[in-house]
């Protein structure tokens, strides 16, 4: 079990992404609604996994994020960097067609 926001921090979650990017899911939906706040540190990681996917030439969506921690990503301008949306099926649908049958 972790402790918020220390699932951001856990190397288990950074690894999990890269997996991904290495069997060639370069599409992911990262839903964010059990996290009550999120840090310096938990950005700072959702930061390192996005540029990731994008020099992947992948695309991270995020859905869940609480009013805190949505304020949060305001406050430092990234929400105009990470895409969210309001619910998994949304963020899905946004991805193109050819990169749906990728998506995790």
């Amino acid at each position: 079990m972790f402790r918020e926001p220390d699932v951001l921090r856990d190397r288990r979650f950074a690894r999990n992404h890269f997996r991904l990017l290495k069997q060639g899911r370069k599409n992911i939906v990262l839903n964010l609604g059990a996290l009550q706040y999120l840090d310096s540190s938990g950005i700072g990681e959702l930061a390192r996994i996005y540029v990731s996917m994008v020099k992947a030439s992948g695309q991270m969506k995020v859905v869940g994020l609480s009013p805190k921690s949505g304020r949060n990503l305001k406050i430092t301008q990234l929400y105009q960097v990470f895409p969210e949306f309001p619910s998994e099926e949304a963020a899905l649908q946004s991805f193109p067609e050819s990169g749906r049958k990728e998506t995790i």
